[in-house]
């Protein structure tokens, strides 16, 4: 943000230097060559018709800066990176630009073109953001007073009051200002040119100190003469005081310090830098010298440690928060003085009531002597009439007690009379309250009696419900003895019947083992005649060959062929009977036959 403020400064100054009629605005033409020339300082790519489509809704005609400021933000400040280019460039194009509407060098100007320009940009760094850019007395003193205090001569006091006395002061008065000063104090333009210079390497290039010091080598070990540049992120050493040929630069970090050596190798005021790697023996020309440069670097460490680039930007804070305190305080005065205008005003209005107080207070004390006078004779009148109301209210007060008197002993009369007929009252009462409480016991063995006779005969009726209920119980139950030894005979006869069938069962059972047994014995026999058929039928169906021998009978049998039972007839599936088979049957029937 400083960096894009202090760009911004310098674009301001050209721009309005473009502004040959002091009218507020620039032709596009001119704004295109200041674009291009910013671009090539700033070393950012340029668009040459980004301008031309940021204004081509606008009519053909000058642009002013607050219209431009959108392009110059969005094209310009917004692409710019620290670091790729060289601020002084920038400050040199916009002096150029602005130097030659407003501030021409001629013989009664001792400020040398470079010199101006150092000067304008310390008028520039040291202002504040507001437009058009001015620079308060207070700063314009600080750099006044800084500038003198390089040079041989210093500014007295009432040159600093004449040159001051305008508040508000602008760049190119400031620039007169010098030189008007250069030329009555009889300087020369090159004590002011080191002057200046030397300041603006220390405030606008964060030079915190600067000077030749003896160093020690590290591979030859030997001391060389060298130019040293103290910033707040680096001491860089060079050769020479042109800054040109640099030999070395150590980084001032977290990492870095400063420490005071003794005298040794020949070398005094000595002092050393310490680095991560490294150790800087470093020798001054005095103890005065050595102190100021352990001062610096220490500062130094100090400022790159809290993240700033620069002392003096710090101080111009520092200064511009003064500056508020102070207008707060000056604003606190001067209401401060108001108010004291405003008490003092109330003050002498109050003392103006207070008069016009003590006066009527004064007219108040007459009228209160007038009206406590009054008030007296009223007072006088009133006693003399109190003290006569006072008699005749004595004399009341003695026939008073007189019917006073008489009237308590009609009192205490009846008083002792009230006292008998309370007596005889309580006694009433008394009588009244005991046949009362006869009569509620009466009452209570009434309805204890009554209550009574209720509960018996309600006793008496359910006795007889419950007698009833239990006869036609009797009854019913009755009635259901005589169906259950009906039931009964029913039961035993149907009893007796089911035994004769059961015997009648039994003995049909039995004929019908013994018709079984006998169908048994009878199929044995028809058994053993088809057995004997079939010998037969066997002999007669094989033809004997020669030579063959007879079987015997025991062979010729068939084996004996199994009865099955009852039951295993009737188990066993129907077979279809062969032929054979049925004609051993019929023979066999036949024979039995």
């Amino acid at each position: 943000m400083a960096l894009r403020a202090a760009l911004l400064k310098s674009i301001w100054y050209a721009f309005t230097s473009l502004d040959t009629e002091d009218s507020g605005k620039v032709s596009k033409s001119q704004l295109k060559v200041l674009s291009h020339n910013l671009h090539s300082v700033l070393r950012i790519p340029h668009d040459p018709a980004a301008l031309e489509r940021h204004f081509s809704d606008d009519e053909d005609g000058p642009v002013s800066s607050q219209g431009y400021m959108p392009y110059l933000n969005q094209f310009i400040l917004d692409k710019v990176i620290e670091g790729t280019f060289v601020k002084e460039e920038v400050d040199e194009l916009c002096w150029t630009l602005s130097s030659k509407k407003n501030y021409r060098p001629d013989a009664q100007r001792v400020l040398s073109n470079q010199d101006a320009m150092r000067l304008w940009c310390l008028f520039n760094f040291l202002a504040d953001d507001r437009y058009p850019l001015t620079l308060v007395p207070e700063e314009s003193e600080y750099l006044l007073r800084k500038v003198s205090s390089v040079m041989p001569v210093e500014l007295t006091c009432v040159e600093l009051e004449e040159f001051l006395s305008q508040d508000g002061l602008s760049v190119w008065s400031f620039l007169d200002v010098v030189n008007a000063a250069g030329v009555n104090r009889g300087l020369d333009g090159e004590s002011i040119g080191v002057a200046v210079e030397k300041v603006y390497r220390e405030m606008v290039g964060s030079v915190l100190k600067e000077g030749y010091l003896w160093k020690k080598g590290h591979l030859r070990r030997n001391w060389t003469e060298r130019w040293f540049c103290l910033k707040p992120g680096s001491l860089s050493y060079f050769t020479s005081e042109d800054c040109r040929d640099c030999k070395g630069v150590i980084e001032m970090d977290q990492n870095c310090c400063v420490e005071v050596l003794s005298d040794r190798d020949g070398k005094r005021c000595m002092f050393c830098v310490k680095t991560l790697n490294k150790t800087f023996e470093i020798s001054a020309p005095d103890s005065r010298q050595r102190q100021e440069w352990i001062t610096a670097i220490q500062m130094a460490l100090r400022l790159s440690a809290e993240g700033r680039v620069s002392l003096h930007e710090e101080l111009k804070e520092r200064r511009r928060e003064l500056r508020e305190e102070r207008e707060r305080r000056r604003a606190l005065r001067a209401e401060e003085t108001q108010r004291l205008l405003e008490l003092q005003g109330e003050r002498e209005e109050q003392l103006a009531e207070l008069e016009l107080l003590k006066e009527a207070q004064r007219q108040a004390q007459v009228s209160l002597q007038q009206e406590e006078q009054r008030r007296r004779s009223q007072h006088e009148e009133l006693q003399k009439t109190l003290q006569r109301q006072l008699q005749e209210a004595q004399e009341a007060r003695a026939n008073l007690r007189a019917e006073v008197a008489v009237r308590d002993l009609e009192a205490e009369h009846q008083q002792r009379r009230i006292k008998e007929l309370e007596d005889l009252h309580h006694r009433l009462q008394e009588a009244l309250e005991q046949q009362i409480r006869a009569r509620q016991e009466e009452e209570t063995y009434r309805y204890t009696q009554t209550r009574l006779l209720a509960e018996e005969e309600e006793k008496v009726k359910s006795l007889l419900a419950l007698q009833e209920d239990q006869e036609e119980q009797l009854q019913q139950t009755q009635r259901e003895k005589q169906e259950l030894l009906q039931e009964m005979e029913r039961k035993s006869q149907s009893l007796d019947e089911a035994q004769h069938q059961l015997d009648k069962v039994r003995a049909s059972r039995r004929r019908v083992d013994q018709d079984i047994a006998a169908a048994q014995r009878k199929l044995r026999q028809a058994n053993t005649s088809v057995k004997h058929w079939n010998v037969q039928m066997n002999r007669l169906m094989h033809p004997i060959g020669p030579g063959e021998r007879r079987a015997s009978s025991s062979n010729l049998l068939a084996p004996p062929v199994r009865i099955p039972s009852v039951s295993e007839s009737e188990s066993r599936p129907p077979q279809k009977p062969n032929s054979l088979h049925c004609a051993v049957m019929i023979a066999a029937a036949h024979e039995h036959l």
